[in-house]
């Protein structure tokens, strides 16, 4: 019998494996480890939607939906969109799909408009699966690094080079993990220029877009004059609303390639959970919800500052992050490579981070800290970390 590996596919074998697991799994083995590598809200769901949640159970709500998704909570996201960020007024019938996570939606997103040599040009470093998503539909990705000193803001002339006659789509996620960067609107209307030029579809990854501080205002790549027909705005509950377990996403653009991908989703998935969805639909449109969002995002803001304050204070060179809830530090004045000193701080301090490069092109030479933790935690993880510095000098 031939080795069982030898019949994967040449898609999977091309995706590599995720820099993340390792350092979670030995942690995993470690006791009193203070993490700030998990990418997760430390907070509970917001009452008033666990309230719908339970509710939903308890009134037997556990058949399918249709496939697009609640019908009302289809109409609550494009409401949103177009009462936060002016975004146009979607057709709820066929421009909005309700999907499992961000992570489904990008998948569907890829799958639904790469043939095979097809390139999406993506923005590095970045979440570790945008790579994955373009590799499993059969594109090809064509790095974009962006670099500390232009704020990992993407600079306009880099796209512009990266382009050939088989790019298809511009993947972007802002604001953004890893780094916590967000553009500000002169940046996006040259990204809206160079796509409308080139004829090129947009991805946007915007599941952080309420997570915005010190004076920044999100912006919704769709919303921009002569983008809504060529952009696929990906959204969810995950980060804002701190839900990620609900496992609710959603994608809005054209009806063309809302209609592609609701198609994927009938037969991967036929309907995101009905429980999920009802209580998205209470994040929406329950006011009560807002005080506690408010109050997420007012506690995001005082760890980012500390975290921001205390790198740099420690001799980790970390620009400002503007959104989500990271910090992108450079460890170069440490003379370690970002593996050799994630590992070490791990099992010397426990303090788990993350390489900057497990997230792709320019991420070398940085760690990811996520401060989607308690002030306690961000302070003892600031200790341990001096101590850490200090000691390899």
């Amino acid at each position: 019998m031939r080795p069982l590996t030898s019949r994967l596919s040449q898609r999977v074998l091309a995706v590599p494996p995720s820099g993340i697991r390792k350092y979670f799994d030995i942690a995993a083995t470690m006791e009193d480890v203070v993490s700030l590598g998990i990418g997760e809200p430390d907070f509970v769901t917001p009452p008033p939607i666990l309230q719908a949640g339970i509710q939903s159970l308890q009134r037997g709500h556990t058949s399918y939906t249709s496939n697009s998704g609640m019908y009302e909570l289809r109409e609550a996201v494009a409401k949103n969109l177009r009462q936060r960020y002016g975004a146009t007024a979607y057709d709820v019938d066929k421009e909005v799909l309700i999907t499992v996570g961000v992570s489904e939606a990008m998948y569907l997103a890829m799958q639904a408009i790469l043939d095979p040599g097809d390139e999406v040009i993506v923005p590095q470093p970045c979440f570790v699966s945008y790579t994955a998503s373009v590799i499993l539909a059969g594109g090809n990705v064509v790095d974009l690094p962006t670099y500390a000193e232009d704020n990992f803001e993407i600079r306009p002339e880099a796209i512009r080079a990266a382009i050939t006659p088989r790019t298809k789509a511009l993947l972007i996620g802002f604001p953004s993990n890893p780094t916590g960067a967000v553009m500000d609107m002169a940046g996006m209307m040259e990204i809206a220029r160079i796509a409308m030029e080139h004829d090129l579809l947009v991805i946007s990854d915007e599941i952080y877009d309420r997570l915005v501080y010190g004076g920044h205002h999100h912006i919704m790549f769709a919303a921009l004059p002569g983008m809504a027909e060529r952009t696929i705005h990906l959204g969810g509950m995950s980060k804002d609303y701190a839900m990620t377990g609900w496992r609710i996403g959603y994608a809005v653009g054209p009806e063309e390639l809302i209609g592609a991908m609701r198609k994927i989703h009938q037969y991967l998935i036929m309907s995101a959970p009905t429980t999920g969805q009802e209580a998205a639909l209470a994040a929406f449109t329950d006011p009560a919800t807002e005080e506690y969002v408010q109050q997420m995002i007012e506690s995001y803001d005082r760890r980012r500052r500390l975290i921001h304050e205390g790198l740099n204070e420690i001799g980790l060179d970390c620009f400002e992050p503007k959104g989500a809830f990271y910090a992108f530090p450079s460890i170069k004045s440490t003379g370690m490579n970002e593996h050799e000193f994630c590992e070490r701080l791990l099992v010397e301090e426990h303090v788990a981070v993350i390489p900057g490069s497990a997230f792709g092109r320019g991420g070398e030479g940085h760690i990811r800290c996520a401060y989607a933790a308690s002030i306690d935690h961000i302070e003892t993880a600031l200790e341990r970390m001096y101590r850490f510095v200090r000691r390899h000098g």
